[in-house]
């Protein structure tokens, strides 16, 4: 590793203000109405939601709650659909497209609601988000798809050309690009343990070091297996999403565990976030290999995120291309150093679509696609209300995702998909660079 790729940790920067608190002296009860398993945010949401209803609740997690995705990841409130309006219809039919676009929306301003009420302390910054186009034509799909939240969904948004990009983001790198102000930043680390506090003050069991080991029986007398024995209950919930880990090969061959690497550098000199991020949006792009950005809440630091493109090991490259994409935005971070490299599990789906689904009685939360701080909490929400008898019906709650050919949990073929994916992105990037007359994106 040469000198510009030494890190000085491997764990989470958001571990500094919010390090996972240990749950494995815990004690596991004997009987529950609902057992949970992982105590992340869909699971947590879920414990609260049934605890506060009047139900006992355990929420189980193998390894300390929370340090999986949940204090992992970007900490960017997106709750995006991959798929645009368009290609949801020819899936799924407009209906299903025009309640699955309005269930987002309710589900990112029911996060900010809820952050409000419970007096959750996690830096949470409605900042808006501004998204990069690589060409022309990414640029007028990212300005119709604008149009079409201001117009049918309500959300602010807007195209930006390329002359004013930079009133966002200070590089040259992007064909233009749109903003929504619908999206913020939080210090994920801080929502989970705020969540954590939430649920255990509702009377919910939250136990780490746990292992499942199996879920048996039928809905209203399941014996859940543990590690540390077992607890019979009336209602299962599996909420792990990229961290199933073996329980259930039926659900592995369905949800691919897929690894986001982060970075962050060293607090940068006086200045110069006012010059990279003038607004302090979070950034991403219509890269096929999606990248993202934004400041540290304290403003001192970029954290930078995209795909690791490994599934086994941790090797040095995945960190060093990382800090080559964002030198390749914002050439002046060339010389600063990076204080943080980790990596997590997001989960992916063949629909690309959250899921909430229901089979042999068992309740699943699980598919959040990268956008788990919304979609998760919102996921573990609408089981535990569907548990409770409530009337309405989520969008995300269908058929389960369909199951991946010669796919068996470990996600062998990531290496060849990231190689196929920077392909797309170069052949995407010198589209843009004709559409400029041949000056290159980067400066």
């Amino acid at each position: 590793m040469n000198d510009r790729t030494e890190v000085g940790s491997t764990r989470p920067y958001w571990w500094i203000d919010g390090p996972p608190r240990d749950q494995e002296n815990r004690s596991l009860p004997q009987s529950v109405d609902v057992a949970i398993v992982g105590a992340g945010y869909a699971g947590l949401s879920a414990a609260i939601t049934l605890a506060r209803a009047g139900r006992s609740v355990a929420a189980i997690d193998k390894g300390v709650p929370g340090e999986g995705a949940s204090t992992r990841n970007g900490g960017i409130t997106s709750g995006n659909i991959r798929l645009s309006h368009r290609q949801l219809t020819r899936r799924f039919g407009r209906e299903r497209a025009d309640a699955l676009q309005l269930e987002a929306k309710a589900a990112r301003e029911d996060l900010y609601r809820f952050i409000a009420d419970e007096n959750i302390d996690c830096d949470f910054r409605l900042a808006g988000r501004f998204a990069g186009a690589l060409s022309q034509s990414q640029y007028d799909e990212l300005a119709r798809e604008a149009e079409h939240l201001r117009r049918n969904l309500g959300i602010e948004a807007y195209a930006v050309p390329l002359a004013e990009t930079r009133t966002h983001v200070g590089t040259d790198f992007y064909h233009g690009g749109s903003v929504r102000m619908d999206v913020g930043g939080i210090h994920p680390a801080k929502l989970h343990a705020g969540m954590l506090r939430l649920a255990e003050a509702a009377g919910a069991v939250v136990v780490g070091g746990t292992a499942i080991t199996g879920v048996s029986g039928s809905e209203g007398a399941f014996t859940v297996a543990t590690d540390k024995g077992s607890i019979a209950a009336r209602q299962v919930i599996i909420a792990t999403n990229g961290y199933l880990d073996g329980l259930e090969p039926w659900l592995q061959r369905r949800i691919v565990p897929v690894r986001s690497r982060i970075i962050v550098t060293e607090p940068l000199p006086p200045g110069m976030m006012d010059r990279l991020l003038p607004t302090r949006m979070m950034v991403s792009d219509k890269r096929r290999l999606t990248y993202y950005y934004r400041s540290t809440p304290d403003g001192q630091r970029l954290l930078f995120g995209g795909r690791d493109g490994t599934f086994e090991g941790d090797p040095v490259w995945p960190t060093e291309h990382l800090q080559q994409e964002m030198v390749g935005i914002f050439p002046e971070l060339r010389d600063v150093g990076l204080s943080h490299s980790w990596f997590g599990y997001v989960a992916m789906n063949r629909d690309m679509l959250p899921r909430v689904f229901q089979r042999h009685g068992v309740h699943y939360a699980t598919g959040c696609c990268g956008s788990g701080i919304v979609w998760l909490r919102w996921a573990g929400q609408k089981v535990a209300e569907k548990i409770l008898g409530a009337p309405s019906r989520s969008a995300l709650d269908f058929r389960p995702p369909r199951s991946i050919p010669l796919f068996k949990g470990k996600a062998w073929f990531m290496p060849a998909v990231f190689t196929i994916m920077k392909i797309q992105d170069r052949i995407s990037m010198a589209d843009g660079v004709a559409g400029r007359g041949g000056r290159r994106l980067t400066p």
